[in-house]
């Protein structure tokens, strides 16, 4: 049986995994390259390791949510993301989803429902 940190780490982990992916698509309303999504998202204390950013990116552009693009910049070739057309009207939803949940799950833990 798992130690009490053990199951705590696992279910931190499975509360930020959604919050991550809107943490995101809320960020890239405007242009980030990589680094400089990690860089806007730890300013605003969401820290999100490489391992999981890029391949969140890479899935979320395949759902059609991203568009991304090479281009060079400071000698280097950097892809840039943003939100697509589609992103900007699924992030629309999430957040009211978001929103309502998040109202609701703070009315249980203060204790009102």
């Amino acid at each position: 049986m798992p130690v009490e940190s053990d199951i705590f780490e696992t279910l931190r982990l499975e509360l930020r995994r959604g919050s991550l992916i809107l943490a995101v698509l809320g960020q890239l309303r405007g242009e980030h390259y990589g680094y400089t999504l990690r860089k806007a998202l730890a300013e605003a204390g969401v820290e999100i390791e490489e391992g999981a950013l890029y391949p969140m990116l890479r899935r979320l552009e395949a759902q059609g949510l991203l568009t991304s693009e090479w281009r060079e910049e400071e000698k280097r070739n950097k892809r840039f993301y943003r939100l697509s057309a589609e992103g900007e009207a699924v992030l629309a939803r999430l957040i009211d989803e978001w929103r309502g949940l998040n109202a609701a799950v703070d009315q249980i833990l203060k204790g009102d429902a």
